[in-house]
């Protein structure tokens, strides 16, 4: 299955994550065929907040692809993983099936240290100098949060390109300026890539700050009023958030975007309203 399909200009994606709890278990299983509905070109699963539920993410990713037959993309972090857990990960990878990894660094795991791989270069390097996986890796609108600049950004954006790396996912942003910006930057810099802009619906209030913490994407003064305006009423919250999702996108698709990465939240209510 490929993720560039000749007869699709703009590709259209969804993420679900591994749940918690036994509760979120039995629903992810519920809610994968109405995310397969909406014909997907992928669907990507996480690896799990420090690597955590990744027997889960397995069974999920093999559920996409041999239940649904829709192509997934597995997250792969190698932060505070040494070369044999990420050799044991990309051979359970290859019993699988699964062809298609996201990679990224990752949060470090609470009690360990950075082992030998420091940056999702580095394991993009190892993956493709040792397996025939395809790559697809992250990119940062607003710079990544730990960048000095974001002229460091976009090199480091560049060496992903040369190591092989022809599909980015974006990190979410809210602002399409920047994303077209970073853009028009690695276009700049002869990044000939596909560049699928990574959109999370506001739908949660606290959840929400708390995803703009973790990656330092800004809020516009338009979603901060829906914020501070329906901060008491979810209903209205989340109807005027995925209103801004879906301006968001109809925007997108006007200036020709590579395609939409939708951040569902397992939510396929969510998704199938903005679809």
């Amino acid at each position: 299955m490929s993720l560039n399909p000749e007869n699709k200009n703009t590709l259209f994606s969804i993420e679900v994550f591994p749940p918690k709890d036994d509760v979120g278990l039995a629903a992810i299983f519920d809610n994968l065929p109405k995310f397969a509905a909406l014909n997907p070109d992928f669907i990507s699963v996480t690896y799990g907040a420090g690597g955590s539920n990744v027997g889960l993410s397995f069974e999920i990713s093999s559920f996409i692809q041999s239940k649904l037959n829709i192509t997934p993309v597995a997250h792969l972090t190698c932060a505070g993983n040494c070369r044999a857990e990420i050799d044991a990960v990309l051979k359970q990878l290859r019993e699988s099936r699964i062809t298609h990894i996201l990679a990224l660094r990752g949060d470090l795991k609470e009690g360990r240290e950075i082992s030998d791989f420091q940056h999702a270069t580095n394991l993009i390097e190892y993956i493709l100098e040792t397996s025939d996986f395809d790559i697809s890796a992250a990119c940062y609108p607003e710079g990544h949060p730990e960048s000095p600049d974001q002229d460091f950004d976009l090199s480091v954006l560049k060496m992903k390109y040369d190591l092989g790396v022809r599909r980015f996912i974006s990190q979410l942003f809210f602002d399409n300026e920047d994303f077209y910006r970073m853009v028009d930057k690695a276009e700049a810099k002869g990044i000939d890539a596909r560049f699928e802009a990574g959109i999370m619906p506001v739908t949660n209030a606290k959840q929400i700050l708390k995803m703009v913490g973790f990656s330092g994407a800004k809020l516009p003064s338009k979603l901060t009023k829906i914020l501070s305006r329906y901060e008491n009423n979810p209903v209205a919250l989340k109807q005027a958030g995925i209103n801004y999702a879906i301006e968001q996108i109809t925007d997108l698709l006007t200036s020709g975007v590579d395609g939409i990465h939708l951040y569902a939240m397992n939510s396929p209510l969510t998704a199938t309203t903005i679809f």
